[in-house]
């Protein structure tokens, strides 16, 4: 049976439907999942798929670490299932690190759509969950063996059947079952979402497949991303960042080369593999590379394979960014989420006066370990539980804006309200605030960092694993721009801690912690009075800052500080 031609007016209708039916599909995994990391920060993606597994859409709703790196895991289902094994009523999982996003933390599901028994697509979605047993989610492991359950790509249903065996194994080797099953089930619900408003939309349209779409949106995508690159002036330049590491430092180096057809982003000379879990696989790497470059040259183009595919990444084996089995790759996003900015000190070279400074980079998260203090603890209601909170430093200025507060770059997943954490188990968050001159100074000034105080409720002890960065090395300023404020942890009682790795506290011990703060763009002498008087009176610089960093004088300063007490803003 031959499918009717479809109008180009009908084919682009098509496409911004078809991101519609991912983006409810992303919508119904926020509204079941049972991890705070889903609900709450949206750490997920979504994204729909022809029958040669090539991506068509992906959900706004989401992160590029996943849906980028979800870009090829799909075909890697394909080939470890086997086509002739592919059957209506399927469900696959995986948290391969290599073949899905990273560390097994992360699980993808990928279910076949089927329209009158025939393949059409895949549906496919990742959430991060808050355990998967091993060491929990730490950097302390020295293999991928340690870090937790290993899921190779495999079915969770077959024709509608769900493998039992298969979910009291699951439940056998982590510390929330309920939750992982839950969120398990959230991920095949939210596919199924999206097969159903597939199935509609074709309806509507008197499709039989997604063929004559499937090639109206990865050719145009392709022609609009090359006349991009196009524009683009060709050439070479090297970026490179200096992070904190495990137990020392890590170099981060990129070659960036803009050809006539694709950009290229060569890691040449990056540091070698660390002995701990900071390692990135080269999937994890290839989505943020190519996540920093489309957002610099074309970042309305929607994503799909097509308008991937002319970025092409380069990265040595056993180096940090091209981590092989079995590397340990727990907090591979540690140093992930600082490619776009290495990417960016290379790209500036080229385009100079269109990036932004480096920011926070990686997300300031920490998950605690909590359980009774005492046996009287336990029979009075103190409970074992695990909460993974997650947390944004400030990102860097941008030319012509300053840069966010407490917003993550390049992840883009959320902040989590207090009340989250706090209803997800027995945690007191003490405090949670903008912490006053983190941001760099500069023209404009780089994004505020936070002060968090976190505790554990009367009768609870609990580990604390950390995953912070930007302790020794800080966002450094771009074109004059100043350092962003590095990142602080510590004791309340002036104890001091690790800045990543599972570390005990002390019965009643309060933890402190300041997040780094993103870096200036342009000189601090350049900034607009009034931008400074504005930033003075919302608490977002000090006093001492307003006179000694940007000029402002004593009479100036008391006259806004007045102003603001009375809440009025200077200029409003």
């Amino acid at each position: 049976m031959s499918e009717a031609k479809l109008s180009t007016v009908a084919l682009q209708v098509g496409w911004n439907r078809l991101i519609s039916v991912v983006e409810e599909q992303a919508q119904a995994l926020v509204r079941t999942a049972f991890s705070t990391s889903v609900r709450e920060a949206g750490d997920l993606s979504a994204g729909v798929y022809d029958p040669e597994a090539r991506m068509l859409a992906q959900a706004v709703t989401g992160t590029p670490g996943h849906v980028n790196a979800m870009a090829e895991a799909v075909a890697h289902f394909v080939t470890d299932i086997g086509p002739e094994n592919i059957f209506e009523g399927d469900i696959y999982i995986t948290n391969d690190p290599w073949k899905g996003t990273g560390h097994l933390h992360d699980i993808t599901v990928v279910t076949p759509s089927f329209r009158a028994g025939r393949l059409v697509g895949f549906f496919a979605c990742t959430a991060h969950v808050t355990d998967i047993g091993g060491r929990g989610f730490t950097a302390d492991a020295n293999s991928v063996y340690e870090e937790g359950l290993f899921i190779p790509i495999m079915k969770f249903a077959e024709r509608g059947e769900i493998d039992r065996a298969f979910v009291h194994l699951l439940r056998a080797n982590v510390r929330e079952p309920d939750q992982l099953v839950g969120d398990v089930h959230a991920l095949a619900t939210c596919n199924d979402i999206g097969h159903r408003r597939l199935m509609d939309m074709m309806d509507e349209f008197g499709m039989d497949g997604l063929g004559q779409l499937s090639d109206f949106i990865l050719g145009n995508s392709r022609r609009a991303t090359l006349a991009r690159i196009a524009e683009l002036p060709k050439g070479s330049a090297e970026g490179a960042m200096r992070l904190d590491g495990y137990d020392h430092p890590i170099d981060l180096k990129v070659r960036l080369t803009v050809g006539e057809e694709d950009v290229l982003c060569d890691f040449a000379g990056t540091s070698g593999l660390d002995s701990h879990g900071i390692n990135v696989p080269l999937i994890y790497t290839k989505a943020y590379a190519c996540y920093a470059i489309k957002c610099a040259i074309a970042p309305d183009i929607p994503n799909n394979a097509a308008s991937l595919a002319p970025f092409r990444i380069a990265a040595e084996e056993n180096s940090i960014v091209h981590a092989l089995h079995p590397a340990p790759v727990a907090m591979r996003h540690i140093v992930g989420h600082t490619i776009p900015d290495t990417v960016y000190d290379a790209l500036e070279k080229l385009l100079p006066g269109r990036l932004p400074a480096p920011g926070s980079g990686a997300l300031c998260n920490f998950q605690l370990s909590l359980r009774p203090a005492s046996e009287a603890a336990r029979r009075d209601g103190a409970r074992r539980a695990e909460v993974l909170c997650f947390n944004s430093g400030g990102s860097g200025a941008r030319p012509g804006l300053d840069g966010m507060n407490t917003t993550a770059f390049p992840s883009g997943v959320m902040t989590m309200p207090v009340e989250a954490s706090e209803q997800a188990g027995p945690v007191i968050i003490w405090r949670k605030e903008f912490r006053p001159d983190s941001g760099g100074p500069g023209c404009q000034r780089g994004g505020l960092g936070q002060h968090m105080t976190v505790g554990a409720r009367d009768g609870h002890v609990y580990d604390m694993s950390v995953m912070l960065d930007r302790i020794d090395h800080p966002a450094p300023g771009r074109a004059g721009g100043g350092d962003g404020a590095p990142t602080q942890i510590g004791l309340e009682d002036g104890g001091t801690l690790r800045g990543k790795g599972r570390q005990p506290i002390p019965e009643g011990v309060r933890v402190v912690m300041a997040f780094a703060g993103g870096a200036g763009h342009g000189a601090a002498a350049e900034r607009d009075p009034a931008a400074v008087r504005r930033d003075l009176a919302l608490g977002y610089i000090s006093a001492e800052a307003a006179r000694d960093v940007y000029g402002l004088d004593e009479a100036e300063i008391g006259r806004v500080l007045a102003l603001a007490a009375a809440g009025d803003l200077p200029g409003s």
